[in-house]
Formats: structure tokens, C-alpha cells, sequence
């Protein structure tokens, strides 16, 4: 149907009578009003729903929104924010009015979609459609094997529920089909979605490119569906969630048939009610029609009292708080390290875990994925919190480690709801996550690694087949244009090591950081020992000298599997009576955060440049400047055995040396150095 239709799809009821409800339309019609700017639309349809949620089943507490066993909710239509500010603010927390006033606002606390450490409340940061869901399955996996870790008899300490609202938009996406499918699986069954079925998505009635049976869809993942039901009918809502809950072995889906922009005389049931203010004359008759005579952004005594939450929740949050006082006394370890694993903290001697994974290193050559996978079986035994696994490439991947059991998950085939719930489980809290996949892979799940960077989340991921160096799979596996891509993302810490203490470094420098996620870029093939462990602080500083010379008339910038070819050419070129300095830059991410004095002393101003590496060339010149060169890919691969393909993309020692030579004689000329 056209993006133009003016059929409305209307469905449940029209009522639109309950003030608690009521009062969630008039905050989002007024705050989308003020800003010029937002989504009505979705809020109004969902007003009945959150009430029946957020006034009954709901365990949270407005004044400490982090207590550990609380009630997850997700709002994976992240456009209806509105929504979501409207609860917080009702019920109690520090969201005050004028913040809601303030909608869409810089620097506000009410941002166009949920961005979670910016409001009080909000679990995750949604609005690329269907992450939200993810994440929330990713909550619920965490919340499962959190339980089983630490629950004891007559000690349930983790027992709490992940609720979702996700729309239309939210189930056409892809990643909803990877993360339905793994909480079916994994019978997720403290995961309760409620699906806002309104008909409509922004081009119109969605009839026309989303007819897809949903409820035999979830059935088929192994999910509990209930409905379709009158997502206007606050009882049926309830209902419905009291079914959910008693679910001992499913997920569970809710269909609540809805309309958009319920309560709007113009513009519910269509895709006008969406995206675009209502206008002071539709605001007008929607107040009469709803009974609404209040003026904007003011919300009557008798009505805020209703969504008050707070005493509710301290109470939630003390009864959890004496059981936990219980469970101390039982078992004093055991609390001990719950504390510690949800606080985030690394273990006390973490530092000795570290230095345990250098020391594990040997001398011979081996793959940086194998490497990993060693560094691992030092780290993981000791961090417990550490929940890894990788999308179906295990054995290419490397992701396990003795002992692993159910710390080490299968994700299957599904890079992108891989990614998206491994961020979940880090927002969750408890865990370290991991997963695994090839590098070229990336493609598939590289918004949600964008969404880990914005939400600032400790997840490590560990991406093999780094480059042409993977061989015969060709040109469909080689990672040529990932490195650069990746790290143009603010806040992704893209690690490639050369050697196994570079992979050992870049792990514990990963599992340090509190404040954003890493990418291990992995190689297939050996790679010789280069750096030592009286090299360890430099390595965690991005870039270090790996091989100096007296005099150096040049530096040679190296990563992963080409650094040594950046050694093999200054050991030509010193034959040659021609001083070059190797410096390895395991991770620019990490360097560029260093001071001004250590980035001069690794790389001088003053000192030609050249850097290898087998990926796209023109992000090195932001080291090497415009006069430098770069020795990398300027095509995609070919399928042929490593060896062979790096002498035919001329990514070699003597390439190197050529470079080399370029760049200082002229350096030379510039500066009428005698040559």
C-alpha cells in the first residue's frame, strides 16, 4: 500500500479511559510538540501496556536503578522514547519534568532514543532496530547462567525477569530472527517480549512488505506466544504477563493488537501519527477525546500518585537486600565474588594473571589465533566472569579453553545477534563476554560493535583470518578494507598483534578497560616470536619500538603478520650501512590515547615514515603523512596459499626496503641532506 494511504489500521480497543495511561500520551505529545521534533505515534499505541507492566509485574526501584536483581526492561523500538522518559519520570526517578521539557535537547537527559549512562533507568542504549531485542535476550542468558553460578538451595539471589516491547519494525529486521531463535534454544524462559502489533510502519500500512505469520514464526524458535490479545485492555495485558511469568522451560512472546497514535482523532492508525509532531490543533482534540484537560506537561497530584513507584521499590530492592544478608552468612565466598563480578572489578591479582599469560608464551612460531586461544586457557580459569563462544568457527576461532563447559557457547551462524546479545550480557552485569568469528565477518555484526563503542561496554571480540594470509578460501573471506573501517570507530580498541605476547598484552588490556570494547584481529597462519616480555608496557601502549638503530634515517611502522617483514627489511637495509627504526603498533586505538612525548619517542616528526600491512594502504598516512608510503592492499584477494598471494600483492620484505628508500632520499632532497 502507499506510503500515502489513508486507510487507518485500527485495532483493540478505543477507549483510551485510564488516567495512568492517559497521562504517558499527554507527556509524549507534548514533549514531540516542544521539540519540534520525535515519535507520538508509538507511545500512545503502547500507553495501555506499559501500565500494565510498569503499575503490576514490574520489580524496579526508582531510587537505586542498579540494584542487581531488579526487573530488565528493554524498549527495542527505541524511537518511542518518549515512552520510556514518561515511565521513569512517573514513577519516581531522578528524570524531573524539566528534563522531559527538554526532549531532544543538547545535553539533555532525554535523548531522541534511549542512550543508557545518560538516564536514570534506561538498561541499554536502542534505536537501530531490533539490537534492543538482542540485547534483551543477551540480558536473560546472562540472568541464567548468573543463576546457575551462584544460586544456592533456598538462596535464589538471581531471579529476575527481562521484559522487551519491540514493534513491527523491530521483526522485520533480521537480527530479531538470530535472537529469537538462540533464547528458544537456550529456553530463555525469564524473557518475556511484548510485541506492539499496530499494523503500521512509516511508508504505511505494513501489508504490503510484512505479512509474515508472527506467532507461528516464535512457536517455531520454541517460544511461548500468547495472544493476539487487546493491547488496549490493561487486564488482558496483565493476564497475559502473569501467564508469561509462570513459564518454566520458554521465552514468551506477547501480541498485543494496537493502535498507533490511540487517542488522536486525526491521526491514530496511520503512519502520520509516527515520526512528526500531532500540531496544536490535533493536540487540542486529542485531550478533549481522551479527557485530558490539563495543560501541557502538567500531570495531575491524584494521577502521579498512582505511578508513584518508590515505596514499591525500596520495598523490592530490601527484601532482596535481607535475602542477600542470608546468603552472606551461608556463604561468604560466594558473596564475595558476586559483588566483586557485578561491581566489574578484576580479580585482586589480576596483574599476576596477566603476567602468567606473558610468561605462558613460548619462542616458536604460532598462529596470533592460537596464541589467543593460549592466552585464554591462562585467563579464563582465573575470571570466572569470562563467557565466550563464537558463531559456529570454534575450531578456526580458537574461542575455547580446557575446561571451558558451558562458559563457551554455539552461537551458530548469527555474527550480528552474536554481537548484539553479547552486549546485552555486558550491560547485564556479572560477565565478561567474548565471541569469535573471521574478521571479514565483521560486516555482518558491525553495528552492534558500533553500539557496544557508543555505550562504552567491556566486550572483547575475537576476529581470525585476518587478511590474504587465511589462503585458498579467497577473496569472500579476506579481510582487506575491516582494519581500516574498524578503526575509524570512536571507542573500539582494534588490536592485531604480531606474536603471542602481543595477543597475551592485547588480551589483558582489553579485560582492563572499563570503558569501551576490543577487537582482537587474529591471523590464521604462524607467526614468529618477535617481542619479549620486557617489552609488556609498551605493547599495552599501541605502539612501542620494537627494533632500534643508531642514527635511524627512517621508520618502518609494522602490525600483526607484516611486522615481520617491516624487521626483515631493516636487516637488509642495515647491511647496506642504512639505520631504520621498527616500531610495532599493535593497536592505534591504544596509541593515539598516549601523551605527546610518548608518540614522539616512538615516531618522531622529524623521521620519513613507511608502514606495512596487508589491509587498504590510506589509513597509514595519517602516521606516515602525505610523503610517506605504505606497502598494502589495493584490490581484493585472490585464492591461492598464503606465500603465493603475498608475492603477488607485492607485500614483501624487498617492497618494504623500495619504500624505504624512497621516502628518505626524499626526505633528503626536502631538506638538502647529503644523499
Amino acid at each position: 500500500m502507499a506510503s500515502n494511504s489513508s486507510t487507518p489500521v485500527l485495532r483493540g480497543g478505543h477507549g483510551a479511559t485510564d488516567a495512568r495511561a492517559n497521562a504517558l500520551r499527554a507527556l509524549a505529545i507534548d514533549a514531540v510538540q516542544a521539540a519540534n521534533s520525535g515519535h507520538p505515534g508509538a507511545p500512545m499505541g503502547m500507553a495501555e501496556m506499559a501500565v500494565a507492566l510498569w503499575c503490576g509485574a514490574l520489580r524496579h526501584n526508582p531510587a537505586n536503578p542498579h540494584w542487581p536483581d531488579r526487573d530488565r526492561f528493554v524498549l527495542s523500538n527505541g524511537h518511542a522514547s518518549m515512552l520510556l522518559y514518561a515511565l521513569l519520570n512517573l514513577s519516581g526517578y531522578e528524570l524531573p519534568m524539566a528534563e522531559i521539557r527538554r526532549f531532544r535537547q543538547l545535553h539533555s537527559k532525554t535523548p531522541g532514543h534511549p542512550e543508557v549512562g545518560v538516564t536514570p533507568g534506561v538498561e541499554t542504549t536502542t534505536g537501530p532496530l531490533g539490537q534492543g531485542f538482542a540485547n534483551a535476550v543477551g540480558m536473560a542468558l546472562a540472568e541464567q547462567h548468573l543463576g546457575r553460578e551462584f544460586n544456592r538451595d533456598g538462596h535464589a539471589i538471581v531471579d529476575h525477569r527481562t521484559y522487551v516491547f519491540l514493534g513491527d519494525g523491530c521483526l522485520m529486521e533480521g537480527i530479531s530472527h538470530e535472537a529469537a531463535s538462540l533464547a528458544g534454544s537456550w529456553g530463555l524462559n525469564k524473557l518475556i517480549a511484548l510485541y506492539d502489533d499496530n499494523g503500521i510502519s512509516i511508508d504505511g500500512p505494513v501489508e504490503g512488505w510484512f505479512r509474515d505469520d508472527t506467532p507461528a514464526r516464535f512457536r517455531a524458535y520454541g517460544w511461548q506466544v500468547l495472544g493476539p490479545i487487546d493491547g488496549h485492555d490493561i487486564g488482558a495485558v496483565e493476564q497475559a504477563l502473569t501467564r508469561a511469568r509462570a513459564s518454566a522451560d520458554k521465552p514468551t512472546l506477547i501480541c498485543c493488537r494496537t493502535t498507533i497514535g490511540q487517542g488522536s482523532p486525526g491521526r491514530a492508525g496511520t503512519a502520520k501519527a509516527h515520526g512528526e509532531p500531532l500540531g496544536a490543533d490535533e493536540i487540542a482534540r486529542t485531550r478533549a477525546a481522551i479527557g485530558w484537560p490539563y495543560a501541557p506537561f502538567e500531570i495531575p497530584d491524584e494521577v502521579r500518585a498512582l505511578w508513584d513507584a518508590r515505596v514499591s521499590g525500596r520495598a523490592h530492592e530490601a527484601a532482596w537486600q535481607t535475602a542477600f544478608a542470608s546468603y552472606r552468612a551461608a556463604f561468604p565466598e560466594l558473596a564475595a565474588e558476586f559483588e566483586r563480578r557485578i561491581a566489574g572489578d578484576l580479580p585482586a591479582d589480576f596483574d599476576a594473571i596477566a603476567q602468567a599469560a606473558v610468561d605462558a608464551c613460548g619462542s616458536v612460531a604460532v598462529a596470533t589465533r592460537k596464541a589467543s586461544q593460549q592466552a585464554l586457557a591462562v585467563l579464563a580459569p582465573r575470571l570466572p566472569e569470562m563467557l565466550g563462544g563464537s558463531a559456529d568457527l570454534t575450531g578456526s576461532n580458537l574461542t575455547d579453553f580446557p575446561g571451558c563447559g558451558q562458559r563457551h557457547l554455539s552461537w551458530g551462524v548469527r555474527e550480528f545477534g552474536m554481537a548484539a546479545a553479547l552486549n546485552g550480557v555486558a550491560l547485564h552485569g556479572g560477565f565478561m563476554p567474548y565471541g569469535g568469528t573471521f574478521l571479514t565477518f565483521s560486516d555482518y555484526s558491525r553495528n552492534a560493535l558500533r553500539m557496544a563503542a557508543l555505550m562504552q561496554l567491556r566486550v572483547v571480540h575475537v576476529h581470525t583470518h585476518d587478511s590474504i594470509g587465511l589462503g585458498e578460501d579467497g577473496p569472500t573471506h579476506q579481510a582487506v578494507e575491516q582494519l581500516p573501517s574498524l578503526r575509524l570507530i570512536p571507542g573500539l580498541d582494534v588490536w592485531r598483534p604480531a606474536d603471542a605476547v602481543e595477543t597475551a598484552v592485547a588480551w589483558s588490556s582489553a579485560l582492563r578497560r572499563h570503558d569501551g570494547p576490543a577487537l582482537l584481529a587474529l591471523s590464521r597462519q604462524a607467526l614468529p616470536a618477535l617481542a619479549n616480555a620486557a617489552q609488556v608496557d609498551g605493547i599495552a601502549r599501541g605502539g612501542y619500538v620494537l627494533s632500534d638503530a643508531a642514527q635511524p634515517r627512517a621508520v618502518v611502522i609494522g602490525t600483526g603478520s607484516e611486522l615481520q617483514l617491516a624487521l626483515e627489511a631493516q636487516r637488509r637495509l642495515a647491511e647496506q650501512g642504512v639505520a631504520v627504526r621498527v616500531v610495532s603498533m599493535p593497536c592505534t586505538n591504544v596509541y593515539d590515547r598516549q601523551d605527546d612525548a610518548w608518540r614522539e619517542s616512538v615516531l618522531p616528526r622529524a623521521l620519513p615514515a613507511v608502514a606495512v600491512e596487508a589491509a587498504q594502504p590510506d589509513f597509514w598516512h595519517k602516521y606516515v603523512g602525505r610523503d610517506g608510503a605504505v606497502v598494502g592492499m589495493r584490490s581484493f584477494g585472490e585464492s591461492a596459499p598464503a606465500a603465493e598471494l603475498y608475492r603477488h600483492f607485492g607485500i614483501d620484505a624487498e617492497a618494504v626496503v623500495q619504500a624505504l628508500r624512497r621516502v628518505i632520499a626524499a626526505s633528503d632532497l626536502a631538506t638538502g641532506a647529503p644523499r
